[in-house]
């Protein structure tokens, strides 16, 4: 896989699948008692400390599948239907379980402060995230695709912040019409990345002979 391809596949398919945009809701309600300085805290917390989680994993994926004799491909199919349950839900303009449950949401309602829990685990570094995080790095060849990946997980973390940074903002703003349009088609597109996994894996395992993305 080109070095470009790789780089367009990454950042479409991470920041879709974590997504900040949907988490904007939550973030609100969950700090409705704050002022904005405390909003941007948590969110700059937040970000951090889920791209530092994502990082992680992005380092340690080879050696996880080692560890457990998981094939590359066995993770692909896995992560596949991961992302299209996630993408299911967008769709259809809901907060997957797969990123956090009523509990996890319910308990950050009554915390002071939810930067690490539940808006930095499991909003936005969830199972979905995680996972394609591991899939792109066991597909990166040679050190500039890896550096890449590094790269991408910090500009969609980055990113991430800017979204809740100008929802913490102008919160008064934001129109619950335009976001729930906007998570549709982000699903829309994230279900077609989570078959494109699936593509891909059946076509290393000579399944099928689709090229792969």
């Amino acid at each position: 896989m080109e070095t470009l391809e790789f780089s367009v596949l990454a950042v479409g398919s991470l920041f879709l699948i974590v997504d900040p945009l949907a988490t904007v809701p939550s973030f609100l309600a969950m700090t409705a008692e704050n002022g904005v300085g405390e909003r941007l805290r948590m969110a700059r917390m937040a970000c951090s400390v889920a791209c530092v989680l994502l990082l992680v994993f992005s380092v340690l994926g080879n050696a996880l599948f080692r560890f457990l004799g998981i094939t590359i491909q066995a993770f692909q199919m896995a992560g596949s239907i991961v992302l299209l349950l996630v993408a299911l839900d967008m769709v259809r303009a809901q907060r997957s379980k797969t990123r956090e449950t009523p509990e996890e949401k319910a308990e950050g309602l009554e915390k002071a402060d939810v930067a690490v829990t539940p808006l930095a685990i499991p909003m936005l570094a969830g199972p979905g995230a995680i996972s394609t995080v591991i899939v792109l790095q066991a597909r990166a060849r040679g050190w500039l695709e890896h550096a890449m990946l590094v790269l991408v997980i910090a500009t969609v973390m980055a990113a991430s912040y800017l979204v809740l940074a100008l929802a913490a903002r102008g919160s008064r703003c934001l129109s619950p019409i335009a976001l729930r349009v906007t998570e549709r088609i982000m699903g829309l597109l994230l279900a077609a990345i989570a078959f494109q996994f699936l593509i891909n894996a059946l076509t290393e395992l000579g399944v099928l002979r689709a090229a792969k993305l």
